[in-house]
Order: structure tokens, then sequence, then C-alpha cells
């Protein structure tokens, strides 16, 4: 027994020793120079500094950022989003495998609002994608899990980022909350591509009109076997629609493609009108200009996040704003009253 007991507590050092090996200190300046070079595990690495809270962290993942910096920018950023059923990650999966497979390096990355209400994040993007997740020129990056909306935003900008310098061309964004999330991508991606099912008629009845603005292009997806025909014919149902809505981008119109990631017809239509769109954005100056307006964006974002944490982290403040929450609901004090009284 005290042989066994003896073996034991030497393959419990050696773990022991593997896992300090593993996770022994990466100074800013190592990381920089990895997640430069292309490596998968510094790149996360990099990305959980960046979504520390503490503030020795903070600052290191700021001097990360800056460092990288000069690297950034040199992608294409694709927000994806789609209605219940659509079959977003089946569609992702074959995408960025295609685009993988032809020497692309390509960056899943997801924004799920939801998971700032229950606290958790997205369970399972990997499984969900595992021949992608195993390719050596894809990363998948699950969805922050903590913070505001606006928090959220915060750390996938700056996950693209990083994933941008460590050399990924294309960045795939998805959605997969609802409501909100669709205007925070639109407001983080170069092109914004909205996944539908067949049958348009129907299913514009629930869709909101502000989406569909939004789109860039649309994917009516599942176009194959019995389905194939009535694809096409929602794909020219949405290519009408189109016409009477204002273009999400100048100088652009959007379409609708048919595309079947089972069958893997439709993915290259896709990307070369992905390109075209790039082509005809650069040429007029709004790619740069959607670009550095949305940075400004980002930052006023971020302004009024600073300043409502700075507001609530002042004493007594939290305890006047639930004092005067209680006048309210009892019809003693209007809201303008009730803020007036607040700040003064």
């Amino acid at each position: 027994m005290a042989g066994i007991a003896s073996s034991h507590d030497g393959m419990s050092a050696a773990r022991r020793k593997r896992f300090v090996k593993k996770e022994r200190f990466v100074s800013v300046e190592e990381l920089t120079e990895k997640i430069l070079r292309g490596s998968r595990l510094h790149l996360a690495k990099g990305i959980t500094l960046l979504e520390s809270i503490t503030s020795q962290d903070k600052e290191a993942g700021q001097q990360l950022l800056l460092n990288v910096l000069p690297k950034t920018g040199n992608s294409i950023r694709i927000g994806i989003t789609g209605v219940p059923g659509a079959g977003k990650s089946t569609f992702i999966e074959a995408f960025g495998l295609m685009l993988a497979n032809a020497g692309h390096k390509v960056a899943v990355l997801a924004i799920d609002p939801s998971s700032t209400v229950t606290g958790g994040s997205i369970l399972g993007d990997k499984t969900r994608m595992e021949e992608l997740a195993r390719h050596p020129n894809a990363f998948i990056r699950p969805s922050p899990s903590a913070g505001t909306l606006g928090g959220v935003h915060k750390k996938s900008r700056e996950t693209m980022l990083l994933c941008e310098a460590a050399g990924y061309d294309v960045i795939l964004i998805e959605t997969v909350g609802v409501g909100q999330s669709e205007t925070v991508v639109r407001g983080m991606v170069d092109y914004f591509m909205l996944l539908v099912l067949t049958g348009a008629g129907d299913e514009l009845q629930g869709m909101k009109k502000g989406i569909m603005e939004l789109a860039d292009g649309i994917v009516v997806h599942k176009a194959d076997g019995d389905n194939l025909r009535l694809a096409k014919k929602t794909v020219k149902e949405y290519r009408q629609l189109l016409h009477f809505l204002q273009p999400a981008s100048p100088g652009w119109t959007s379409t609708a493609l048919p595309v079947s990631s089972l069958q893997q017809t439709g993915l290259d239509e896709v990307w070369k009108t992905i390109l075209t769109f790039k082509e005809t954005m650069e040429r007029t100056g709004h790619w740069e200009g959607r670009r550095q307006s949305q940075t400004k964006d980002w930052f006023r974002s971020m302004i009024n996040d600073r300043l409502i944490d700075a507001f609530f982290a002042e004493p007594g403040k939290k305890e006047a704003v639930a004092e005067l929450e209680k006048g309210l609901l009892e019809g003693t004090l209007t809201v303008t009253h009730a803020v007036d009284r607040l700040f003064n």
C-alpha cells in the first residue's frame, strides 16, 4: 500500500508541475509577440486578460491592445443574425470551413446579451461547430458572460481587434440573443447578414422591419431537397421586398441568396457577394467611413457606461434611487420630478 501511495504522490507532483508550467506567468510583451505570430493559445490568454475585472489585468489588457493596434483592421467583419431555427451555427460552420479550407483565417465570436441576465455564457459553441473548431485556420470564442449589453459589446470589440492582430482576416460575429443584439452587432461589423427560412410571407408577419433594414444581405437557408423550389420562390419574394426598403449601406442594393449548408451550395455566392460589397464600399469611401463612425460610437457608449457606473458608485445613490422609485410607484412623484430631485 505504501508503494502505491508513493507512486500516486509522484503522479500528482508531475501533474502539478505540468499545470504550473502550462499556467506560468506570461508578460504582456510575450503575449504580444505570440499573438502577432498567430498562436491560438496566447490569443485565448490575451482575450481572458481583456475580460478580467481586476484593475491590474485591465491595465495590462489595454497595454496589450495598444501594442497590437497597428496590426488590426485588416479583416472583413461579418455579422450574422437569424430567425429561430434558421440554422446559424450550421451555416457558420459550413461557411467558415469553406473559407478556412481556401486559406483564410476565420475567427467566430458570439454575442449573447441574455447572458448578462443569467450570468452565464454560451455553452457548446465549440461542440456545435466541432469540425470548424478543429481546423488549424479557425478560432472560436464564446460570448463574454458578465456586465451590461454595452460591456459585452466592449469585450467583443476588443476580442475582435486581438483576433485581427493574430492574422484572422475573416471575423464572423454571431448574435445569439434577440432584439437589441442585432443593433449592437450592426454597429461593429462591415457586412450584416440575416438568415431566414422559406415561406417569406408567413415569416415577415413576425419580423421587425428594422431588422430587415439592417441587412446588407439575406440568406434563405436550408435550400435543399423538397425545400429547394420553395426556397427559390422565397428568394424572389425577399428581393422584391428589399427594393422598397431603405438600403442598409449607401450605394449598395441588398439582395437575397439561396443556401444549403447541408449540400454546401450557395456558400461561394455569399462570399463573392461580400467581396463585391467590400469593393463597392471602398470605392465610395463608405468602408473606412463606417469604421470610423463605429469607433466614435463605441467611444461615446463607453463614456455613458462609465458615467452610469460612477454615478451609482457614489455613497447613498443606490438608496436614493430606491426611495424615489418607491415614490414613483406610489404615484407621489413624476419621473421628471424624481430625476430632478436625484440630481439636485
